[in-house]
């Protein structure tokens, strides 16, 4: 398993398409609230250890799930199960905020594989 200390222990950040922070944090569960920026996305990526639930608060997100779109407006959730290719954009005018909901055997932040970034990361 991965155990890079610095991106394992991390609380909050400030990527190029938004910002995420732990609400709180388990052994075997962690909460985040993400916001991405208008006109913005995520990495398309996956994790080998861990599932995430993502349920919409704010604005409308383009969620793509194994290459198919999905709109999530705020009270709607997706779920992501390990090892599927997804991201998440926002097309509005305005941030889209979700709450990231992760279990799994491991739940650092170096659990990402990039398969296409925006900002040169994969």
């Amino acid at each position: 398993m991965p155990q890079d200390k610095d991106k394992t222990s991390l609380e909050q950040a400030s990527p190029p398409w938004g910002h995420w922070e732990v609400l709180l944090a388990e052994k075997e569960y962690k909460v985040k609230r993400i916001t991405v920026l208008p006109g913005q996305m995520l990495s398309y990526q996956k994790h080998a250890h861990r599932d995430e639930h993502w349920f919409a608060v704010k604005g409308q997100g383009v969620i793509t799930l194994e290459g198919r779109k999905i709109f999530l407006n705020p009270g709607e959730a997706v779920d992501i199960p390990a090892g599927s290719a997804h991201r998440a954009a926002n097309q509005d005018r305005e941030p889209f905020v979700f709450i990231e909901i992760q279990r799994g055997s491991y739940l650092g932040e170096d659990d990402i594989v990039r398969l296409e970034d925006s900002y040169g990361r994969a």
